[in-house]
């Protein structure tokens, strides 16, 4: 193997091996990486627009049994802290999301023992029927497990009885590393990594799109790390001509602070700015088949993302009205509508609102500018 062979083969958009994908992020210079994925981006996005969406990350509930052991935002049942969000609640949050030019919740929660595929059906319904033109990206493939579990129901089943209340995409939670090894060490209680996929597969199926994540830079192994991008291919592969399927790809570095991972096991994120423009890039090489690319600034901070814009990244996600799990993890960067664009223009492009579908969209006459406070 050697690295010119390899990057000259990923420009022709060739699959390459996870021991290529390897090779080339041990032995690849950082520049060469970034360049051969810009390349690729140029090709696959051509135009000189970086993309964002406004909404918002609303949780269902707090409650969970899964017990991962990077998450301080989950409470045990009957935990004093622990709540279901009220419908009063929802509808407070979606004026405000409305107001600040956003149309989409990013609707999750834990995995709550007693709260079944109906549940859920009648949140989607109700509030679609307050809101019309309200859109949820909503739950993950865990969430789908779990509910299927409960119910005795097939993953299709489940994702039909959802997106017929109302369902429009599915984010990729709960990918972390998707080898089983890591998972039962971090996150014992979610679905295992085939399952995972397994859930996408059937999304794909149904034409419901999806998006997909890695959170790296815990315990997992460069083998681990890239075995999970050729999973993903795999999948994306295998979906119906005519099926999106991911539409995004969205890698961050662990987020330790105050974590049960650093405070028994003694797991820091060690992840550098190099090292995550590095994997940037190696995700737009190693997943020629899936269009966007998104630079996560919410873990990484503004000048690592905008590097990120020049590494493959066309993406800068979402202003993030509300999040409430990777924040209590330590993430503490935060954008406002037009401090994403500024960064954006700061880097050399055109910032593009967008839909979850991945639209363009025009910025809505009247917003109101949020303040950050939290």
């Amino acid at each position: 193997m050697n690295v010119a062979d390899l990057l000259s083969r990923a420009l022709q958009f060739e699959f390459l091996s996870q021991e290529e994908g390897i090779f080339l992020f041990k032995e690849a210079p950082t520049a060469d990486l970034m360049y051969t994925a810009n390349e690729l981006r140029k090709k696959q996005v051509p135009h000189n627009k970086v993309t964002w969406i406004i909404d918002r990350n609303v949780n269902t509930t707090n409650v969970c049994i899964a017990n991962c052991k990077f998450c301080n935002f989950f409470r045990r049942p009957g935990h004093e802290e622990s709540y279901i969000t009220d419908i009063e609640t929802y509808k407070i949050k979606i004026e405000e999301t409305f107001r600040y030019g956003g149309e989409q919740l990013l609707l999750q929660g834990g995995h709550h023992p007693d709260l079944g595929l109906a549940f859920y059906v009648d949140l989607f319904k109700e509030l679609k029927n307050l809101y019309p033109n309200l859109k949820l990206h909503a739950l993950g493939p865990p969430e789908i497990a779990h509910i299927a579990k409960l119910e005795g129901l097939s993953h299709t089943e489940v994702l039909k009885a959802l997106m017929e209340a109302g369902l429009d995409s599915l984010p990729g939670a709960g990918a972390e590393i998707l080898n089983d090894r890591v998972r039962r060490l971090i996150s014992k209680g979610k679905c295992g990594g085939q399952e995972w996929l397994d859930v996408m597969r059937a999304a794909h199926q149904l034409n419901l799109t999806t998006s997909a994540t890695m959170m790296f830079g815990h315990i997992e192994t460069l083998e681990e790390r890239f075995e999970h991008l050729v999973w993903l291919r795999q999948v994306q592969a295998e979906k119906p001509a005519d099926a999106k399927g991911f539409l995004a790809f969205i890698p961050w570095p662990f987020q330790d602070d105050g974590t049960l991972l650093k405070k028994v096991r003694g797991i820091t994120n060690q992840v550098s700015g190099d090292e995550y423009v590095r994997m940037l890039a190696l995700s737009r090489i190693i997943l020629p088949n899936v269009k966007n690319i998104q630079a996560s600034w919410l873990t990484v901070g503004k000048q690592v993302g905008q590097m990120c814009l020049h590494a493959g990244a066309n993406d800068f996600g979402s202003i993030m009205i509300e999040e409430n799990v990777v924040s209590v993890a330590g993430a503490p960067h935060r954008f406002t509508a037009n401090g994403i664009q500024e960064a954006i223009k700061e880097a050399g492009f055109e910032p593009q609102l967008r839909n979850q579908q991945y639209d363009f969209i025009a910025l809505p006459q009247q917003i109101e500018e949020q303040i950050i406070n939290y």
